[in-house]
């Protein structure tokens, strides 16, 4: 039984699902070095934003197979030890969607009506009813800086308060834009035209300081900016500066860089509403993200691919449903592949015929990968790793893209050219499970239901299938399955035998041996 390692607080629910196909164990407060001490052994790890998972805890959990956090974001994971190491990061980007933006919206009217400074003054026993004037969101700009599911979900309920919308996204297209009623344009000309500007992008080296002492100064007056993102997006000395300048009406912090702060200058300031990271916080959004976690990660134990890996290709749910089944399909390609070769390796053409040459294949180009290098690599190889491997020996990937095929709905075909030749298989899905329909030149169906294949090459006369199945027969190996493909009548033809049991070396040699056989090779699935 697998053993999975808990190091923060998560829901019940996410423990309980866990629980049910594993073995679980809750450490929570562990710092990095404890960590690094504890980690050996275990196969998953499940943190939130608390524990810090470092290269040097990935170096010492050798046997984990993926790391989970129940949340959005990954920033405490090192992504790039992690991929080294080939495991994959998962995340829970969809639990606390909605309690994120809803958060938004809470913020954006308590900084336009001045809720907490009028409870504060009223708890005191005040009655200060003019020292509170707010303004409406009606008809007001706001500037959403990230419009992907956060963000997209703050422009559908600003647009039921009447607000018009003004969007900032690279990776959004003008037309799903427009979609959601916003306005894509830069973020200088956003931050200049907004009433309110709310921050909802991924931290990375391009955003980190996003918002500094120039944007600042781009903002109109009387302008309002909101942050349940993260604390790093905003440069805090020229918010507080802006604050203090009056270039910043106000401002409403969920997020901070250190959390919770040293420095409580933007917490104390008067026109400054802080929440202490409360974005996620609500009830159905931790019982969500702890159950996604947790699916991620029983899906990779389980040997399935996890729709939310963050350092492998990330696909959309409806790409998914497409690409998913053809996975398996590109790896098995790429595990025949190797074994039918022992030349050393040039070059890898990977073709994609049919509806899935309409979308992104990389993880496909991946998975093929994966199989090629998985038997014969010193190191551990997985989807995640496999190209950076592929990269590391000097092969050169080629990718080719038909929308139509001529056989099948989708298929793959790859060929792998070494220094004396090229060999081609191709391979589709039917009914949910791959099949391999080519051999070089050989058209052929055959699904790889049994442990072993047993490929040869032979003259199409009479009599070939029987000797190499005699041959079978007398040393007890059963056959599953047989498959022949020829290219003319009396020309040279190709069988292909799904075997129960395996073929030793001297039973292999002998159908070498047999006059109706050009060659023969086993292959372990």
């Amino acid at each position: 039984m697998s053993k999975i390692l808990v190091t923060d607080a998560i829901a019940s629910e996410g423990i309980e699902l866990l629980g049910s196909k594993a073995e679980v164990d809750v450490k929570r407060g562990l710092t990095p070095p404890e960590l690094t001490e504890t980690i050996n052994g275990y196969d998953a790890l499940v943190v939130r934003s608390e524990t810090k998972v470092t290269p040097e805890v990935i170096r010492a959990g050798q046997s984990l197979r993926v790391i989970a956090r129940a949340g959005i974001g990954v920033d405490n994971i090192n992504i790039d030890a992690a991929t080294s190491a080939g495991i994959p990061v998962v995340n829970a980007p969809i639990g606390n969607t909605v309690a994120a933006a809803e958060h938004t919206l809470a913020l954006m009217l308590a900084l336009a009506r001045n809720v907490p400074q009028a409870y504060q003054s009223f708890k005191a026993g005040e009655w200060k009813r003019s020292a509170f004037m707010g303004i409406e969101v009606r008809d007001k700009t706001l500037g959403i800086v990230g419009l992907g599911r956060v963000g997209s979900e703050v422009a559908r309920r600003a647009r039921a308060f009447g607000m018009n919308l003004v969007g900032f996204d690279p990776f959004i297209s003008p037309d799903h834009a427009e979609r959601m009623g916003v306005e894509l344009m830069s973020v200088d000309d956003l931050l200049a035209c907004s009433d309110f500007i709310t921050l909802h992008t991924p931290l990375t080296d391009s955003t980190n300081g996003l918002i500094g002492e120039r944007e600042l100064k781009l903002v109109k007056p009387g302008a309002r900016l909101i942050n349940v993102a993260r604390g790093e997006l905003i440069n805090d000395k020229a918010l507080l500066d802006a604050l203090n300048n009056d270039q910043l009406a106000a401002a409403a912090l969920d997020v901070f860089v250190q959390e919770p702060p040293a420095d409580m200058s933007l917490v104390q300031h008067p026109r400054v509403i802080p929440t202490p990271h409360l974005g996620a916080s609500t009830e159905e959004a931790q019982r969500e993200v702890a159950i996604e976690a947790a699916e991620q990660v029983l899906a990779i134990l389980e040997g399935r691919p996890a729709r939310n890996t963050v350092n492998a290709p990330v696909l959309p749910p409806d790409v998914h449903a497409i690409l998913e089944p053809y996975i398996p399909v590109a790896t098995l390609l790429g595990k025949l592949l190797i074994n039918l070769t022992d030349d050393q390796l040039v070059g890898v053409t990977v073709s994609y015929e049919g509806e899935i040459a309409e979308y992104d294949t990389t993880i496909l180009k991946s998975a093929v990968l994966e199989g090629l290098l998985s038997t014969v690599s010193s190191e551990e190889v997985n989807i995640i790793n496999a190209p950076l491997l592929a990269q590391s020996r000097g092969l050169r990937i080629t990718e080719q893209k038909d929308s139509v095929a001529n056989e099948f709905t989708s298929l793959i075909t790859v060929a792998v050219k070494t220094t004396k030749g090229e060999v081609t298989l191709a391979g589709t899905s039917l009914r949910n499970e791959p099949h391999i329909v080519k051999f070089n030149d050989y058209w052929m169906d055959v699904e790889p239901s049994a442990p072993y294949l047993l490929i040869v090459d032979n003259p199409d006369h009479p009599g070939s299938i029987g000797a190499v199945g005699t041959v079978a027969g007398e040393h007890n190996i059963n056959i599953s399955y047989m498959k022949v493909g020829r290219l003319s009548q009396r020309g040279t033809a190709m069988m292909v035998l799904g075997l129960d049991d395996p073929v030793p070396e001297k039973v292999l040699d002998q159908i070498r041996g047999l006059p109706q056989v050009s060659s023969a090779r086993l292959v372990k699935l």
